[in-house]
């Protein structure tokens, strides 16, 4: 008789394979790295009412005042510093009423939450920037601790146009410009 063969059963390599080789345990960990970096720098923003009428006690030739309040967001360096200045851009019209360039408006800082404001009488100038406000380095807005508790912070100022005889009759504006800046 001839030697028998043995012969596995079918499928039978392949439980033989499946015990001997891991099978993946279907969890895992990883873990990756990601360095996020940010440059803080200076910075400022303000806003102020759209437009303020200048009002007087009806009284003949007294001036007309108007008052309102800035109010700001300011982060500055160690070093830096922060400032609010105003200008006018565009003086009174139509002509024959009143003119800034001729020293006509004026403007004092009342109360500032953060910052020091403008102190004594300002001449509003049509040439150049003049001063509301200054902020001390490493100050910031909102937060607490070396920063101010409010957010915004605000300064009051009240603007004065003399009421000249010599103006003619009618309705005058001029545009004041804030700026703010932070370094």
């Amino acid at each position: 008789m001839f030697p028998r063969k043995y012969i596995p059963p079918r499928g039978g390599w392949c439980l033989l394979l499946s015990v001997l080789l891991p099978f993946p345990s279907g969890g895992g960990t990883g873990s990756a790295s990601q360095t996020l970096s940010a440059m803080i720098t200076p910075g400022a923003v303000l806003s102020a009412p759209g437009s303020a009428t200048l009002t007087h006690s009806q009284t003949t030739f007294q001036p007309f005042q108007a008052s309102l309040a800035v109010s700001y967001e300011v982060r500055t360096s160690p070093t830096g510093s922060g400032t609010i200045t105003l200008q006018v851009t565009h003086d009174f019209s139509p002509a024959g009423g009143p003119s800034a360039a001729s020293g006509a408006l004026t403007y004092t800082c009342g109360a500032a939450n953060f910052g020091t404001p403008c102190s004594g009488t300002q001449t509003v100038s049509t040439t150049a920037q003049t001063p509301l406000l200054t902020v001390p380095a490493s100050a910031c807005t909102g937060g607490g601790g070396s920063c101010s508790s409010q957010d915004p912070n605000s300064v009051n100022l009240t603007f004065t146009l003399t009421d000249s005889p010599a103006y003619a009759t009618g309705s005058y504006s001029a545009t004041v410009t804030f700026t703010i800046s932070a370094t």
